[in-house]
Parts: structure tokens; C-alpha cells; sequence
């Protein structure tokens, strides 16, 4: 077995901690090509201090303006209705020094034209009012020439003139109200004012004469014909510019993020005594150690140093991150898992199994090959569109899921697997694999199909022989097939889960875990819920009538009692004795055994010694996890046997319990089929009764909304979280240990908006 090639995912890669020492004049440039190539993270050795005692942080602050000043072009540019270039014309790389001077100036220049273009604005909303104003008050004070005006005429003439008024923006429209007051002396005068100018009103002279009021008039348009004459030059002049910053925004953009980055990681470095060296660490897989090293020499010559950057593995106390190569169709599965808890460095990777496991637990929920092939559809045009949905920005629900598309995709091709065992297509049975087993014992029975059915001929080629829809003990069958079904598929997958630890300790060299954990856990389940399964598969193919609850209760309460007509095999009784023993056996050897060596491990290593061995590297804490190596230092015998005991209890209280959670598969696919045959019969099929197109295309639209949203939607998220608790749970709690941390390398690659 140790001469097989490792397993591509089954374990992390392997790291290694290095120091890198690099001269400050090549320090930008190494953090950069280290940026691009993605492959190291970063130690912050500042991390006592905050970020404005750090040593770039004047650079830090100045690519923070500079990103303050790119988002103002940019909403300014949105503003306009201006599109930015997405692909930028070609230019020659400016240096961060040129690149702000140009945004100052920039943002200079577009501030002094916005406030130019105010004013303008506000000018002549001023003279537009004046003229609404004018118009409307001087055929008011014409018509009160002539006709006596009654209070309540002048009432309706102040409240009835409303017009729109362009105020502040090209874009804004305020509703302002032409008023006309009249009042008598100087005090009622001031009053007024004081009134109307704690209401934000506008005031303008309008002579009595008429003639005047048409000068002023004329004077008024012409104003406001020159200011829109100027004010569009203006826009023209500004958006000119607008445009000319979005050719480069895109490009300035990404390079100040990029420098702001590398500032913030040039921040997490240290001087060396002779202050002429910077000093980094950070983690980085074993097989880039080649490609680093290339990147760092050609940050010496791309920078003219005459020292170059000194490339030093080190020991590390700490755990290494876990850092898994993933693509496109494995990253979403590893996502599954690590939302779970991101695997400790080396240990078994779940999502190796979970690639096939999760989306057939979730069929064997779902399966039903009509359904199956609607998610399979809409997988594969997610699919095909993947490159033009990957560059845009979609909504939470829409990058969900075109995340897990090919999820998506395996989850509908088992569904269809799945329904075609089930012999399910929107709830119907067809006989698509050759002719039913049964026929009618009459003719009577043709179109009832509930009496009457026997068997003239080999089992159906494939899947549930259709002649089960409709009959009396349809449910009864399926329900036994289901739930025997769940049984089988829950003990295999928990018995996976009990290998891989095996695994994990044998990869760590943890004998005590082998002989003392796996052991006796693998016994115990198969003892109890191991020889179930066997019952159950020996039953399928014997065709006995024997009562497997009986005999499962029996072998707790009466395991020396003759079976009788429950026995499926000679030796049954005894065999039942003996795995019962096993089990009683395995739950102490689960529990007392470890602690006990452990501590006298502990005892022998450290008798007559006052002082504790100091660990040479992080291999030696990472070689055997829970042994004797782990409580070298700090070594507490009630903490661990208490520790034991619990993890004992969890498992054989488990292994009933995670039995009892996979009957899941078997209520929520019974569910499924349900729901389907409940909408096919009561609605489609009754609709489809009536000799009405009407009430047909009623059905119809009403069969298919409860399809799309309750069976296609619902039914998926149920079934889908439902997968998502019994690989959570019931499997991963077998080896799992989900306490590891990402390895997150500094890239240019990740870089967001949200890091502006």
C-alpha cells in the first residue's frame, strides 16, 4: 500500500516554512512577483502593532487617497451615463508617483468644472423661476385689472400655478409652487419675508407695467438661451474628459490596488539589525519551492541589486495551513466540506468521497428521472454559459448557483439514475426495460390493478417493476425497499468513515488510535448494524418471511431464544451471541485502554527528568496527534480519560443514532414521490377530465408552477441540506477533524473591490 501513488485532494499538499531576506531595493519588486505568482503567504511579524505604526503606512494612506480619487471618477463617470473602457487602450506603464500626480490633477480639474457648472445651473434655475414667475403673475395682475378678485378667486389663483423647475441637477426635478401675496404696511412686509425665507422661497420684482414685464421677459429668454448654450458646452467639455479618465480607469484601478497590496504586505515584514534587509516569513507548498525561488532572482535583476534575496527554510511550532489544488468541478465540493471546517494539515480530505457520495445521497432523496432531467437542463445551461456568468456580476442566489453547477450537474444525473430505479418520470412508471413480471389472474382486474396480480415471468430487467403503481400494497413494498435501502447505504458510508480514520492514523503513526479507536469501533458497528445489513440482503435474496425487528430486539433481550420461523441461516443463534459479546466487548476497550498507556508513556519519558524536551520541529507535533508525543509538556490524566469517555459515549450512542438519521433518505423520497403522484392525479389528471380547454390549460399552468417551485426548488433544497447534515454529521464525525486553517497566499488573483 505504501508503494501506491498518493491520491490527487486525499491530503493536503505539503508545506514548508521559509524566511526570505531580501535588500529594501528589491523589496517592491519581490513582493510583487510574489503577488502575481500566488504562492506564498505571509507571516505578519507586526501584528502587536496597529496599522499606523507600521513602516509603509504613508504609502498605505497614499494609495488609499489615490483609490478614494479613482472611485470619484468612477461614480462620476456612472453619473453621465458613460461607459469606462473594459479593455483599456494600450499605454506605457506610468510609475505610482506620475499615476497621482495625474489623479490630482484630474480630480482638480473635474471638481472646478462640476462647481462651474453649479453655479451655471443654479443661475439659471434662478432666471427660469423668474420667468414661470413672471408669466404667471402677470396674467394674474392683468386680469385683476379689469374684474373685481374676490378672496376666494385669489386664493385659487396663488394655489392652482404649479410648475417643474430643473434645480441643482441635470437629472432633478423639484415641483415649486407661483405665489402671490399681498399685504399692507412696512411691518407686515418684514414678517412676510422672514416667513418666506424660513420656507426656502425664491422672491423676484415684478412690475406693474406691462410693457416692462415683456422687456424684462424678453431680457430673461435670451439670458437663459446663453446659459444653455454655455451649460452644454460644459457637458460636452466634462464628459470629453470623463471620457478620456475611463479609457485608463480600469488599469489605474487594478495597479492601485496592486501597489496598496503590496504596501500591506511589505507592512507585515521586518528590518534585520543592519536595517538595510527586510525579514518575512510566510508558508508555501513544497512543489512551488522552484517557481519562488525563479520569481525572487528576477526581483534581484529587474532591480539592479547587488545582493541577492536569501530563500531559507525553516522550522515552524506552529500547524501549516491546508491547501488544496482544486478546479473548476472539484472546488465546489471542497467548498461543501470546508464550510463544515477546513481539514487539519494532511489529514483524509472528504470531498474526495463527497464528489459521488453527496449528489447520490441527494438522488436517492430526489429520484425521479422527469425532475432529474429539468435540474439537468438548467445545470447545463449554466454551463454553457460559464464563461460570459464568470465575468459578470451576478446576485446571491444566481452566484450560488453557478458556483455549484457541476454540483448541480452530477446531483441531476444521479437524480435520473435514481428515478429510473425508482421507475418514476413526474410520478408516472413506464415500461421502458421490457414487459411487467405480473398479468391479471382475470380478465376483471385488467383496469383495477389492485387484486388479482401474479407473477408469470422473470423480475423486471431494471429498477421497480411498474405493476406496483396503483396495486394494494404498493406502499408497503416501496417503503420496505427504502427504508432496507437507507440501512444499507447509512452502515456503508459510516463504515467509510471508520476506514478513513484508519487511515489518518496510520498516516500519522498513531498505533494507540489503530488498536485502541479504530479496532473497536469497527467491531461495535458491525457487530450491531453490520449484521442488520447482512439480514437484510440475505432476506432480499432468499425471499424470507422472517421479521427482522424481532430478531433485532431478541438479540438484546432473549439472544440465547430459538428463533424459529425468524431464522434466515444455520448458525444464526450462535453467530448472534458471539457479534453481541463483541459489542458488550468493544465499548470498554474503546474507553479505559488509551488513557492508561498514555499516561504510562508520559510516565516513562519524563521519569527523573525536571525539565521537558524541547521540540525540534513541527513534525514532532504534528507526527502522532492525541498520543503520548501530544501531552509531553502539560500532561492531565483525568482531562484525558474524561476526554476518552466522552468520545466513546458519542460513538455508541452514535452508532444508533446516525443508523436512525439515514431513514431520511427513505421519509423524504417517499415525500418526493407523494407530492408528485398528489399534483399528477389531483390536478393534472382532474383538469384534464373535463372537456374544457379552459380548465386544461388551467391544470396544466397549475401543474407546472407546483412542479417548478414546490418540486423543483423546495424539494431540491430540502434534499439537498438534508445530503449536506448526513456528510456533516454522520460521516465526517468518524475522521474528521475539521480544524485546520486556509492557506491564503498573497495574489493579485484575489484582490476585490472591497480591498480599495
Amino acid at each position: 500500500m505504501d508503494n501506491l501513488p498518493p491520491m490527487d485532494l486525499m491530503r493536503s499538499e505539503k508545506m514548508s516554512f521559509v524566511q526570505l531576506i531580501i535588500p529594501v531595493e528589491s523589496a517592491h519588486r519581490a513582493v510583487s512577483y510574489l503577488g502575481e505568482l500566488g504562492l506564498l503567504q505571509f507571516r505578519d511579524l507586526n501584528a502587536d502593532k496597529s496599522p499606523f505604526q507600521r513602516m509603509f503606512v504613508n504609502q498605505v494612506k497614499r494609495c488609499a487617497e489615490m483609490s478614494r480619487k479613482l472611485r470619484f471618477f468612477k461614480d462620476q463617470i456612472s453619473k453621465a451615463g458613460l461607459l469606462s473602457s473594459v479593455r483599456p487602450v494600450t499605454q506605457p506603464d506610468v510609475e505610482l508617483e506620475e499615476l497621482e500626480i495625474q489623479l490630482a490633477e484630474h480630480e482638480n480639474e473635474l471638481i472646478e468644472m462640476n462647481a462651474n457648472s453649479e453655479k451655471l445651473r443654479q443661475s439659471y434655475n434662478e432666471l427660469l423661476e423668474f420667468k414661470i414667475v413672471l408669466q404667471k403673475a402677470g396674467s394674474f395682475l392683468v386680469s385683476s385689472g379689469t374684474h373685481a378678485v374676490s378672496e376666494r378667486e385669489l386664493d385659487e389663483n396663488v394655489y392652482s400655478n404649479d410648475d417643474y423647475v430643473d434645480t441643482a441637477s441635470l437629472l432633478e426635478q423639484v415641483e415649486k409652487t407661483v405665489f402671490v401675496v399681498f399685504f399692507s404696511g412696512e411691518q407686515a412686509k418684514s414678517k412676510i419675508l422672514k416667513i418666506c425665507e424660513a420656507f426656502g422661497a425664491s422672491f423676484y420684482p415684478v412690475p406693474e407695467d406691462i410693457t416692462k414685464q415683456r422687456q424684462i421677459t424678453r431680457e430673461v429668454s435670451s439670458r437663459l438661451d446663453e446659459l444653455e448654450v454655455t451649460l452644454d458646452a460644459g457637458i460636452r467639455h466634462r464628459n470629453k474628459a470623463l471620457a478620456s479618465i475611463g479609457v485608463h480607469l480600469v488599469k489605474w484601478i487594478s495597479m492601485v490596488r496592486r501597489e496598496k497590496a503590496v504596501y500591506d504586505t511589505l507592512s507585515m515584514l521586518n528590518f534585520d539589525v543592519t536595517k538595510k534587509c527586510l525579514v518575512g516569513e510566510g508558508w508555501c507548498p513544497i512543489f512551488a519551492k522552484a517557481q519562488l525561488q525563479a520569481a525572487l532572482q528576477r526581483a534581484t535583476f529587474d532591480s539592479n541589486s547587488q545582493v541577492g534575496i536569501i530563500y531559507h527554510v525553516m522550522d515552524a511550532a506552529e500547524s501549516p495551513p491546508t491547501y488544496f489544488r482544486t478546479n473548476k468541478f472539484t472546488n465546489a465540493f471542497q467548498e461543501i466540506v470546508d464550510a463544515y471546517g477546513v481539514a487539519r494539515y494532511q489529514e483524509s480530505n472528504p470531498s474526495v468521497y463527497t464528489v459521488i457520495t453527496f449528489p447520490f445521497l441527494f438522488a436517492v432523496m430526489f429520484g425521479d428521472w422527469g425532475h432529474g432531467i429539468c435540474l439537468l437542463l438548467g445545470a447545463l445551461v449554466l454551463i454553457a454559459r460559464e464563461s460570459k456568468l464568470g465575468t459578470q456580476k451576478l446576485g446571491s442566489f444566481m452566484e450560488m448557483l453557478y458556483g455549484g453547477r457541476y454540483v448541480l450537474l452530477l446531483m441531476s444525473l444521479f437524480s435520473i439514475y435514481c428515478g429510473l430505479i425508482y421507475n418514476e418520470f413526474f410520478s408516472v412508471p413506464y415500461h421502458i426495460f421490457g414487459l411487467s413480471a405480473y398479468k391479471c389472474r382475470d380478465t376483471t382486474c385488467s383496469e383495477a390493478k389492485t387484486t388479482g396480480l401474479v407473477k408469470y415471468q422473470d423480475p423486471y430487467a431494471f429498477g421497480v417493476d411498474p405493476s406496483w403503481r396503483g396495486s394494494r400494497s404498493e406502499l408497503p413494498f416501496l417503503n420496505s425497499l427504502k427504508m432496507k435501502m437507507s440501512i444499507l447505504l447509512g452502515v456503508a458510508q459510516m463504515n467509510m468513515g471508520i476506514i478513513l480514520s484508519y487511515f489518518n492514523a496510520r498516516f500519522f503513526g498513531s498505533s494507540l488510535d489503530i488498536r485502541y479507536q479504530f479496532v473497536p469501533q469497527i467491531i461495535f458497528l458491525n457487530s450491531l448494524f453490520g449484521y442488520l445489513s447482512l439480514l437484510i440482503i440475505i432476506k432480499w435474496c432468499t425471499g424470507s418471511q422472517a421479521d427482522l425487528y424481532h430478531v433485532m430486539i431478541y438479540m438484546f433481550l432473549s439472544p440465547t431464544e430459538d428463533l424459529g420461523e425468524n431464522q434466515l441461516f444455520w448458525g444464526q443463534r450462535p453467530l448472534q451471541i458471539i457479534l453481541l459479546l463483541l459489542a458488550m466487548i468493544a465499548v470498554p476497550w474503546m474507553l479505559f485502554p488509551k488513557p492508561f498507556i498514555l499516561k504510562r508513556l508520559h510516565t516513562e519519558r519524563f521519569q527523573g527528568r525536571t525539565y521537558g524536551i524541547l521540540a525540534t520541529s513541527e513534525t514532532d507535533l504534528e507526527v502522532e496527534p492525541d498520543s503520548a508525543r501530544h501531552y509531553d509538556e502539560d500532561f492531565n490524566f483525568s482531562e484525558v480519560f474524561v476526554h476518552q469517555m466522552i468520545h466513546s459515549i458519542e460513538f455508541v450512542l452514535g452508532a444508533v443514532s446516525n443508523t436512525a438519521s439515514y431513514l431520511r433518505l427513505w421519509a423524504l423520497s417517499l415525500a418526493h414521490s407523494e407530492l408528485s403522484t398528489v399534483f399528477y392525479e389531483k390536478v393534472l389528471l382532474l383538469a384534464w377530465g373535463y372537456d374544457n380547454l379552459v380548465i386544461r390549460l388551467v391544470g396544466l399552468a397549475m401543474f407546472a408552477f407546483a412542479t417548478a417551485f414546490i418540486l423543483l426548488m423546495m424539494e431540491t433544497l430540502s434534499a439537498f441540506l438534508h445530503a449536506l447534515r448526513l456528510h456533516w454529521v454522520e460521516f465526517q464525525n468518524k475522521f474528521y477533524h475539521g480544524d485546520g486553517y486556509k492557506f491564503r497566499p498573497f495574489s493579485f488573483a484575489t484582490l476585490t473591490e472591497d480591498e480599495d
